[in-house]
C-alpha cells in the first residue's frame, strides 16, 4: 500500500545506504552495491561522488567538513529477485575487510582511517554518528556465513586518526546508532534482535556502568520484525529503519513505539533528517533503489557538523 505523504526523490540506485543531508537541499548517500557514493539533487539529478571499493555503507559529515564511511568489506553480495534487490549472502573471495574511511567531497579521494581497533580487525562496521567533541560512535555489524556469527561490538573512535577504543561488548548484529539531543545516551539496534539499546554517556567514548534503573534494552518489536539504521529526531524519537515490515518505527525515549511510517520497501535502510528547518526526512528504500522524503511530524534533530 503506497503512502501519500512519501515522495519519490529519484530510482535507480543500487541499494542506497547512509544518506546525509547537504545544506544545499541535496542529499550525499551510499550506494552499497553501486560501490559509490551519489549526490541526490532536490530534482532528483544523481551526481557520482566518490567510487568505493568493499561496500559502503553508513556515512556522516565529520568536523573537517569531510565525510566519514563505514565500508563493511563486502560482507554481502547482492541478491536480484525479480526488479529488486536484497543483500544476499557472505563471500570471503570478495572481501577486503572492514573499515572506516574518510572521503573528500570535492576530489573523491577515499583514504583508511581504521581497520583495526588494537589487534582486533573490524569486521564489518555498519554506521557511525559524530559527537559534538569531534569522536564518532559506530557499530561493528559483523559478518554471518554459514554455521557462524561474529559477536561485535559499539566502537568510539576520533576523527583524526589518533585513537579507536571498543565501548561496548558483545552485541548482536549492531546496525544503526545515534545520540540523545543531550547526547547522554547512545542508541543503537541490533538486526537481527529486532531490539534497540541504550547506554549513559559520561564523557567522550565512555558510557556509565549499567543502572537498573536505566534499562539498556529500549525497546523490542513483536513478531518478525528486523531492525536496520537509525535517526533521532528533535523529540529525542528514535526512529528506527524496519525490515520485512517495511518502514520506519518511531521509539519515544522512555521505549514505546508511538508511530510506524509504512514505505511499501521491505529493505527500508535508514532516515536522516534535513530541508528546511530539518522538517524533511529522507529514507532510503533499498530493495527498490529509491531515495524517498516526507515531512517529518516531531522535525528533525540537526546533526553535530550537518
Amino acid at each position: 500500500m503506497s503512502n501519500p505523504a512519501l515522495e519519490t526523490v529519484t530510482t535507480g540506485l543500487r541499494f542506497p545506504e547512509g544518506p546525509v543531508a547537504m545544506p544545499d537541499g541535496s542529499v550525499i548517500l551510499t550506494e552499497m552495491f553501486g560501490h559509490c557514493l551519489t549526490r541526490v539533487s532536490p530534482d532528483g539529478t544523481k551526481t557520482k561522488v566518490a567510487d568505493i571499493v568493499g561496500l559502503p555503507n553508513g556515512l556522516a559529515m565529520g568536523p573537517d567538513g569531510l565525510l566519514y564511511l563505514c565500508n563493511n568489506g563486502g560482507a554481502f553480495t547482492p541478491m536480484e529477485v525479480g526488479d529488486l534487490l536484497y543483500p544476499g549472502e557472505f563471500d570471503p573471495q570478495k572481501y577486503i575487510g572492514g573499515r572506516i574511511q574518510r572521503v573528500n567531497i570535492d576530489t573523491g579521494e577515499v583514504t583508511d582511517l581504521y581497520t583495526h581497533c588494537g589487534d582486533i580487525a573490524l569486521r564489518a562496521p555498519n554506521d557511525l554518528v559524530f559527537d559534538a567533541h569531534g569522536g564518532f560512535w559506530f557499530t561493528d555489524h559483523g559478518i554471518r556465513h554459514h554455521r557462524t556469527a561474529d559477536r561485535t561490538g559499539i566502537y568510539y573512535a576520533k576523527a583524526d586518526g589518533s585513537h579507536i577504543e571498543e565501548v561496548v561488548f558483545p552485541v548482536d548484529s549492531p546496525n544503526g546508532i545515534g545520540l540523545s539531543p543531550a547526547g547522554d545516551r547512545v542508541y543503537w539496534a541490533e538486526t537481527h534482535t529486532g531490539r534497540v539499546y541504550q547506554r549513559e554517556v559520561t564523557a567522550p567514548g565512555k558510557v556509565a556502568p549499567i543502572n537498573p534503573e536505566v534499562p539498556v534494552m529500549l525497546c523490542g518489536l513483536p513478531g518478525y520484525q528486523l531492525f536496520d539504521s537509525l535517526a533521532v529526531d528533535a523529540a529525542g524519537n528514535i526512529c528506527v529503519a524496519t525490515l520485512v515490515n517495511g518502514g520506519v518505527t518511531v521509539i519515544s525515549p522512555s521505549g514505546d513505539v508511538i508511530d510506524f511510517v509504512a514505505t511499501d520497501d521491505r529493505i527500508t535502510t535508514n532516515i536522516c533528517f534535513g530541508g528546511e528547518g530539518l522538517r524533511t526526512a529522507f529514507i532510503t528504500v533499498s530493495s527498490t533503489g529509491q531515495l524517498l522524503r516526507m515531512e517529518w511530524p516531531y522535525g528533525g534533530l540537526r546533526l553535530n557538523y550537518q
